[in-house]
């Protein structure tokens, strides 16, 4: 499902609307029309963070939960003006800054390929994960151009509240509670240091597994992210 914001999902009419609390009332809705009661879950990035709060606002849903660079961190990530909501801590955030400053109308989506397709992190991406990205991570102008699906006031807006009480470090507290149901995966290259994945596997009383890739590692090798997706979902 796309996380609010994301995708074909409308952003919310305030900022608040963007924190991780809100976002899992998102997923556990759609979850209960479709009459689900339980279920496997994985959370990649933000989607990680948001998984743990699921949990913790529908206890008995997630049977196991698999983190895969989760942005779930405790309050040590956010000391220095770059916490593990991927940027800085607000006021100041760096990631927010630039992603304000993100192009969001292109020609087409040949054009953004060319752009994308040498640059991180999609250089190292598998060819369909980028197809995947270019077709549902933009929309058609009525003007015949394409514009990102999630705006980038939306995108730096959701790095602000990450970074705040209510976000990552929100998800890190709940980690204790999936101890036994919880895969805590993280890329060997990834620009988000190792400790504080690390520090999510001691809280829900795990092993941390150091995957070959960057953040993004799942789309890096998608025939690999399926065997490690059913081995975590195995244990």
């Amino acid at each position: 499902m796309d996380l609010r914001g994301h995708g074909g999902s409308d952003p919310p009419h305030t900022r608040t609307g963007l924190v991780f609390d809100a976002m899992a009332g998102d997923v556990i809705e759609v979850l209960d029309r479709l009459g689900i009661t339980q279920c496997y879950a994985l959370g990649e990035s933000l989607g990680g963070g948001v998984g743990a709060i699921v949990d913790r606002r529908r206890p008995g849903l997630v049977q196991h939960l698999v983190l895969c660079e989760a942005i779930a961190f405790n309050s040590a990530a956010f000391v220095r003006n770059t916490p593990a909501s991927e940027g800085g801590a607000a006021p100041g955030n760096a990631m927010a800054e630039m992603t304000r400053a993100r192009r969001a109308v292109w020609p087409d989506r040949d054009v953004v390929r060319e752009r994308y397709a040498g640059r991180p992190p999609f250089d190292v991406v598998a060819p369909e994960a980028l197809d995947a990205y270019l077709r549902w991570g933009f929309f058609d102008r009525a003007d015949g151009q394409v514009e990102l699906a999630c705006a980038p006031e939306t995108e730096a807006a959701i790095y602000e509240v990450t970074a705040e009480p209510p976000g990552a470090a929100a998800a890190f507290a709940h980690l204790p509670k999936l101890r036994g149901r919880v895969t805590v995966l993280h890329g060997s290259t990834s620009y988000l240091p190792a400790p504080w994945f690390q520090a999510q596997a001691d809280a829900a009383g795990t092993t941390l597994h150091t995957i070959e890739g960057g953040h993004f590692f799942l789309q890096e090798d998608t025939d690999r992210a399926e065997a490690l997706v059913r081995e975590a979902l195995r244990a």
